[in-house]
């Protein structure tokens, strides 16, 4: 196992550029990376498990919607610095529950491919939502509300979280659940364009309350940089 893995330069890079391919079709499922735990544990399991720069830590395909890939083949470039994956897909690769993540044309937008799962269910409202906000960074923004405020930048964005967060805790204060409810929807929708303004995915803010889950708010805070 350790010779297998020792054919990647580690040092050269730490994360490798995996191209995901249907085992049956060879259509272009994905593009993911890979550290080298992430390849060790495809290696073991024949499941495909990545890296992901975006929530930052190791991650199994198919881990939240059971769209798992199962790897039949595992090839690596004559550089030894890109690796290529034959897979069986159960059920879609793209998140957006569409077969293939390369679904969009660059010169004109169009899509290409249909949706053919509903993954709401699967990813949550939170992930599904951020998602959308990234696609939206493309949209024209006379027809996309969101694309719109991307497009103004980080004052317009941040100027909108403040002003939520002021609504909420009028709402709060006033008493009105219904109007709670509604502000803090609109506070956590303009958090997500925030994030999504930096690339920041809402995993690693589970992950930070993970990590202070068990630990008292006074140690948790005391244990902050100055």
């Amino acid at each position: 196992m350790q010779e297998i893995l020792n054919r990647v330069d580690w040092q050269k890079q730490e994360l490798l550029p995996v191209i995901v391919q249907d085992v049956h079709t060879n259509e272009v499922l994905m593009m993911a990376y890979m550290n080298r735990e992430a390849l060790q544990l495809s290696l073991e399991t024949k499941l495909a498990h990545y890296y992901s720069r975006s929530k930052q830590r190791l991650w199994k395909k198919g881990e939240s919607s059971g769209h798992l890939q199962h790897i039949k083949q595992f090839l690596i470039d004559c550089d030894d610095d890109t690796l290529l994956l034959k897979v069986e897909q159960e059920g879609v690769a793209c998140h957006t529950g569409r077969k293939s993540c390369f679904f969009t044309e660059l010169d004109s937008g169009s899509e290409t491919m249909q949706v053919e799962v509903d993954t709401t269910a699967a990813y949550g409202v939170i992930d599904t939502l951020y998602h959308t906000i990234l696609e939206r960074k493309n949209a024209n923004p006379e027809t996309s509300w969101t694309a719109k405020l991307l497009s103004k930048g980080e004052n317009t964005i941040l100027k909108k979280v403040v002003e939520e967060a002021g609504e909420f805790s009028f709402a709060v204060k006033d008493d009105d659940e219904e109007e709670i409810v509604y502000e803090a929807a609109d506070l956590t929708y303009h958090v997500l364009v925030a994030l999504g303004y930096k690339n920041i995915s809402p995993d690693r803010i589970k992950q930070e309350l993970a990590r202070r889950f068990g630990i008292s708010g006074i140690a948790e805070k005391a244990s902050r940089p100055s």
